[in-house]
């Protein structure tokens, strides 16, 4: 099964059905990283794995004990509310001051403990919010889009910390990004998304298949196909490639 794993789930709120069908799977020390338009469920996907959000049909399995650091989008912080990066740490479990100075090192910030979280620059928050995530030593770190707003080197320099802290822990990695230039170079595993599975792979395969080309406006379709990205697809059967890492979901129109 793998660490965690996605059954054929759809995901409705209210009577819009979020997430359609969709069958994945995170295995021990992995990068897979969700690639998708605005509003094609990504962030949805993350909460139904995590059991924030419940499924209407289908099952998520987590591995028994399965520890997972979570890394939100954005924290929505008081800045009017005191609060430093050490005592932040601390919340909701209290670690030892030698624990929280090692777990800031470890993500490149090792002198921000005694400074408000509200002064923070957006590349400083997010290398604390994972700092944060690495305190529960996961065996699953789970990232929304953990770059957003974050210039290019800096996006490139958080990708490479998640990469070193794969290296050096065996940590797997499950994160939703819009940065497909620095993904495809970051990933073990693509899957592409849009309310269902579009296609899934390899960088290099998914970089290369016409599903996520059409969707990402990279074809002869121009740009507007980002949002023009067809779902007559044949969902009539089941797929199960938690164990192939190239494979494409060969989806025929109808």
């Amino acid at each position: 099964m793998g660490l965690i794993r996605a059954d054929n789930i759809c995901v409705r709120f209210g009577g819009a059905e979020v997430l359609h069908d969709v069958t994945m799977a995170v295995k021990p020390g992995e990068i897979v990283t969700i690639v998708g338009p605005n509003g094609s469920g990504k962030s949805t996907l993350l909460r139904a794995l995590l059991g924030i959000v419940p499924v209407a049909q289908g099952r998520v399995q987590r591995a028994p004990g399965l520890r997972i650091g979570y890394v939100p989008q954005r924290l929505a912080l008081d800045r009017s509310l005191p609060m430093t990066v050490r005592r932040f740490l601390s919340l909701p479990v209290r670690v030892s001051d030698a624990a929280a100075t090692q777990a800031l090192a470890r993500v490149g910030v090792p002198s921000v403990a005694a400074l408000q979280m509200a002064s923070l620059s957006g590349g400083q928050l997010q290398r604390v919010l994972l700092a944060r995530a690495l305190l529960s030593d996961p065996q699953l770190l789970v990232l929304d889009e953990p770059t957003q707003g974050l210039d290019q080197p800096g996006e490139a320099g958080f990708y490479q910390l998640i990469e070193d802290v794969r290296a050096a822990s065996g940590v797997a990695v499950l994160m939703v990004s819009h940065d497909l230039h620095v993904v495809m170079a970051a990933s073990d595993r693509v899957i592409c998304l849009n309310g269902h599975v579009c296609c899934e792979g390899t960088p290099h395969v998914v970089s290369s298949a016409p599903e996520y080309r059409a969707l990402f406006g990279l074809g002869t379709k121009g740009a507007l196909a980002l949002y023009q990205h067809v779902h007559d697809h044949d969902h009539t059967h089941d797929h199960d490639h938690s164990h192939d890492h190239s494979h494409i979901h060969d989806h025929s129109h109808v």
